[in-house]
């Protein structure tokens, strides 16, 4: 039997253990939390999960929360406009219907129930804050050590690669409150969403369902731009003064939101979170003092800003490369080339994370304020933005190049104009398509709009948007 020590409890290092336990490896789990501490204690993360990455839970069984958790089965986005006396306006607002659902599971929830889990399957669990001095001497017993604890210590085995890493400070503030009594969107009432809110100069606000330890519960989640006044939680220890600078925030940037929160209350006493850091990709290898080799897993080399929601979706797809490339290897050596191949296979799926990501955080170019303004009139490119968050290589194709976006929104209003003329001869067909909710999915039309309307809506929303970052 081959032997492998997991540093690491959180959801790459869990899902992969998991994930070896069953195809009959040793492994031995190493965190510094028990499950009880790890349920008793402060929420981690935001951890929206979308459609290929709940498959690989699925794939190894791991789903134990299909039918509690929320099923989220939209995202929209809203772009706030200039300051006015009533207010900040919403220029841009849109939903698009995601073709699988996608879930949040409070990582409290999760990681303590798989931790149980891998214990009563028969797996090792040792408790304890590893330090490089540890793996130094661990590295000779196992065939292979993964770490898997983004923070800490243990990360300075990992070289930061400065090629692929542009942004040497954190780019944004982050302040997240778990939330009950949240009321629903009135534009979209019957439908879970995830709500993105862009806010010009302020930075990002959203909202999403989640499964926590108290029930269904809301997240509510502020990425504020350093220094600016969404930057506001830096020194708050108490829980219900973090809840009050939310919604003062709320209030004073999304109203729209804040007209919905005005009942909501904490889910426990260790409901929030807030710090920030800086968004890095690392050498994939680490060498310890004494000569071993050790393989980076998840947010250890590959740590993106939560602002595009990626951060257990990449996690649970890295674990699933690793554990095929473990697998193919069958007894070979664990090797350097074979650790550096293993994570270049990942990297295919996370460059993608880390080019859109990056690009969020800097100013939004015009292009881009266009095709999210096109959103509002073309649900079909509401629904492709939407679903990229489960598959941003799309973005590869639309997103980042004007010649591209150009292309692709002169091809969706070609069509939208075909659509148009066939309910025209035809309303009755087009009835049957819509949807219920009114929420954009790719059969939806709405009113078909002219360049003029989408040049109009984008020019609202322009000077404001690329401020943004």
């Amino acid at each position: 039997m081959r032997t492998i020590l997991i540093v690491g409890a959180g959801q790459s290092g869990l899902q992969l253990a998991l994930g070896l336990q069953s195809q009959g490896y040793g492994i031995t789990l190493m965190s510094s939390r028990t499950s009880d501490e790890i349920r008793g204690g402060r929420v981690m993360s935001t951890q929206c999960m979308f459609r290929t990455a709940l498959g690989h839970e699925r794939d190894l069984g791991l789903n134990f929360w299909d039918d509690s958790a929320p099923r989220i089965e939209g995202l929209g986005v809203s772009v706030a406009g200039a300051a006015t006396p009533g207010g900040h306006p919403r220029v841009i607002d849109w939903v698009g219907r995601l073709d699988g659902f996608a879930q949040s599971v409070d990582q409290r929830i999760k990681m303590a129930g798989w931790m149980d889990t891998f214990e009563q399957r028969g797996g090792q669990v040792v408790i304890h804050g590893t330090a490089v001095s540890d793996l130094d001497f661990l590295v000779r017993k196992y065939d292979l050590v993964l770490v898997a604890a983004g923070k800490g210590e243990l990360v300075s085995l990992f070289r930061r690669d400065v090629a692929r890493s542009p942004y040497d400070t954190p780019r944004r503030a982050l302040a997240v409150a778990y939330v009950h009594g949240l009321g629903p969107r009135p534009e979209h009432p019957g439908l879970e969403a995830v709500r993105c809110n862009l806010v010009p100069g302020v930075g990002e606000f959203f909202v999403m369902p989640a499964l926590t330890t108290t029930g269904r519960a809301d997240i509510l989640f502020w990425e504020g731009v350093p220094g600016g006044p969404a930057d506001a939680f830096q020194g708050i220890t108490d829980p219900s003064e973090h809840l009050e600078r939310t919604l003062e925030l709320m209030e004073r940037f999304t109203p729209w939101e804040y007209a919905r929160a005005t009942k909501v209350e904490l889910t426990d006493a260790g409901g929030t979170l807030s710090g920030r850091y800086a968004p890095t990709v690392r050498d994939p290898v680490g060498r310890l003092p004494g000569g071993g080799l050790v393989l980076g897993v998840g947010d250890v080399v590959v740590a993106n800003d939560p602002l595009t929601g990626q951060g257990s979706n990449s996690a649970a797809k890295c674990a699933a490369v690793y554990l095929a490339s473990i697998v193919e290897r069958g007894d070979r050596p664990f090797d350097e080339e074979w650790m550096r191949t293993t994570f270049d296979r990942y990297w295919r799926t996370a460059r993608h994370v880390t080019r859109w990501t990056n690009a969020m955080l800097g100013p939004m170019p015009e292009h881009v304020v266009n095709l999210f303004g096109a959103g509002v009139t073309f649900p079909a490119v509401a629904h492709r933005i939407a679903n990229g968050f489960d598959n941003p290589s799309d973005f590869e194709d639309f997103f980042y190049d004007p010649e591209k976006t150009a292309a692709y929104l002169d091809q969706v209003m070609a069509e939208a104009e075909s659509e148009e003329a066939v309910a025209e001869a035809d309303p009755e067909r087009l009835a049957g398509e819509a949807d219920p909710d009114g929420v954009a999915g790719p059969a939806d039309l709405g009113e078909v709009a002219g360049p003029a309307d989408v040049g109009e809506v984008a020019g609202e929303a322009d000077a404001a948007v690329r401020s943004i970052g």
